[in-house]
């Protein structure tokens, strides 16, 4: 894909998304069920879609939370529901519309004082700790859809075991939820807006103060606190608006905190490559804004809407590879959480860098390589056979100090606060860490690259075998694996990886665009690794 010409650049005033207009679109499109793209569909983490394209609309939002709520009377789930909700603009009126089907439904739930924003990591968090105690099964939904753009709104649930549904859970929503638009919503239950918000079953809840309060049990927040070093932390208007303020003064961090006020147009944003604006925290081009004061603060970090993802600037790298910042934060917490079980393994998902396998080769720990997709780690980091569990889209979350969980889904603010720890604690920020692991174990060259496909050609992509792979070489080297089930849990990958051994490649069809993915990595050079994506491709266009 070419660079726009707005790439790392503000976005001009005509092309922020017109509020008004969005939250209209919400209530006065109705969405066709017969056509595909306006039905449900719950991806790798919820239904996404925009109003203006019929794709998420109110009907869309009374269907799939009355299916939630039959879903939690077959599960035998009848504790607390904890609701949060990111900034996009389509959150707002889509937790209206979910609070007066919840309230019918006779569910007691939880919302953020004041009608605020709570993180998705925060609202996992709420879930694991009610469900300590003896009492009925909580559970949660975050209204996000994540770092997509202003136009864009999500819905996804996380059940009693804190984390991302898996396909199970959300395949019996979803076809249920488009079995109820279909049949004209009739078996929605649903009470007035009034009705709902003075009902019993609604209740204000403090998210933040036992969030933060916590953070010491998993950070060492006094060893931050007594370095001072200068921290400069982007809330980019997600979520965590009002939680870095906070996490500073409870422990009295030498912290600056920008963009914590509330513009859904994010008009302050970098446009990405494609040169639309979308909060990626790992995109250089959308973080270009942080980027170019690196060298005023000794850690810098971001997060993208629901501030499940981090985003970490160094002075000595700028914005770090996601895949690289995990490799050091394995590594130092490897070494620096003396209570965790040594046996204890690394989760990481598949299209992860194999840094980090090296990295766990040198610990003497067990990689757990699973497919895309963060519910992969929540059973291993609930019972703490993994300390870590990472993906390449820069998210990670990880055990506490005593190594019992912490959340079972993704979290930036730890993964932001451990970067301040670590140049707090070592004198040196994650870039020069990295930099030292490339030393002793080679330095990876990873990209992604994306290219058109049909929904058919993506269903060949997601159901393809070992077999479809007829090649014996690799960029010159002798393919070593050729995978389609994931080898830390036999779970289909929905794509295809090919290994060798200074290289690897995998592809996959999104779930949610029609295009498919092509991740890649070379331990020799930018030569190697172009010559690895011209041998996928070509591998792609005989398997279409």
């Amino acid at each position: 894909m070419s660079i726009h010409p707005l790439a790392g650049k503000l976005p001009p005033k005509s092309m922020l998304v017109n509020v008004p207009e969005l939250i209209s679109a919400y209530y006065t499109l109705t969405p066709d069920a017969g056509k595909e793209g306006e039905r449900i569909s719950f991806g790798t983490s919820g239904h996404r879609g925009s109003s203006l394209k019929r794709s998420f609309n109110e009907q869309h939002i009374l269907a799939v939370t009355q299916a939630l709520c039959e879903y939690r009377v077959q599960a035998g789930i009848d504790g607390t529901l904890f609701m949060g909700m990111d900034t996009h603009a389509l959150s707002w009126p889509a937790q209206l519309t979910a609070l007066q089907v919840l309230a019918a439904n006779g569910i007691d739930v939880h919302i953020a004082k004041n009608f605020g924003y709570s993180p998705t990591p925060v609202i996992s968090r709420a879930i694991l700790t009610h469900n300590q105690k003896q009492g009925p099964r909580c559970d949660g939904i975050v209204i996000t859809p994540s770092h997509n753009p202003p136009d864009d709104g999500g819905f996804k649930y996380n059940p009693p075991e804190g984390g991302p549904a898996g396909t199970d859970v959300t395949n019996w929503i979803q076809d249920r939820a488009n079995g109820i638009l279909e049949d004209g919503l009739q078996a929605v239950k649903k009470v007035s807006l009034q009705a709902a918000l003075q009902s019993e079953n609604i209740k204000e809840y403090d998210f933040i103060t036992p969030y933060v309060d916590d953070l010491e049990n998993i950070i060492d927040m006094a060893v931050i606190k007594n370095a001072q070093i200068h921290i400069g932390a982007d809330a980019m208007g997600g979520a965590g608006l009002a939680y870095y303020g906070a996490i500073a003064k409870r422990y009295g961090l030498n912290m600056e905190v920008f963009h914590d006020t509330l513009d859904s147009t994010f008009s302050f944003m970098h446009c990405d490559k494609d040169g639309k604006i979308r909060m990626d925290c790992s995109s250089p081009y959308a973080m270009a804004g942080l980027v170019q004061h690196k060298d005023n603060f000794d850690i810098a970090f971001g997060n993208d809407t629901d501030f499940d993802r981090h985003g970490i600037v160094t002075p000595s790298m700028g914005l770090m590879n996601p895949n690289h910042y995990l490799s050091v934060a394995i590594a130092y917490l490897a070494g620096n959480r003396p209570q965790w079980n040594k046996e204890a393994g690394i989760g990481k998902t598949l299209v992860s860098s194999s840094i980090i396998d090296r990295v766990a080769a040198e610990l003497g720990r067990k990689v757990v390589e699973v497919p895309v997709g963060f519910k992969w780690f929540v059973d291993g980091l609930l019972d703490g056979s993994i300390f870590f569990g990472g993906e390449e889209s820069a998210g990670a979350s990880f055990l506490r100090k005593d190594g019992t969980v912490w959340s079972t889904d993704k979290d930036g603010i730890i993964m932001n606060l451990l970067a301040a720890e670590i140049t707090a604690k070592t004198g040196r920020d994650p870039g020069n860490h990295y930099k030292e692991l490339t030393a002793r174990f080679g330095e990876p060259i990873y990209a992604r690259i994306e290219a058109p496909a049909s929904p058919e050609q993506k269903k060949v992509l997601k159901n393809l075998s070992p077999d479809d792979v007829k090649e014996t070489t690799l960029a010159g080297e002798p393919i070593k694996a050729i995978l389609t089930r994931a080898p830390g849990n036999n779970a289909p990958i929905g794509g295809l990886k090919v290994v060798a051994d200074n290289g690897w490649f995998a592809l996959r069809p999104s779930g949610t665009e029609d295009i498919y993915k092509i991740y890649a990595e070379s331990f020799i050079d930018q030569a190697h690794l172009h010559r690895i994506q011209q041998e996928a491709q070509a591998m792609v266009d005989v398997l279409l």
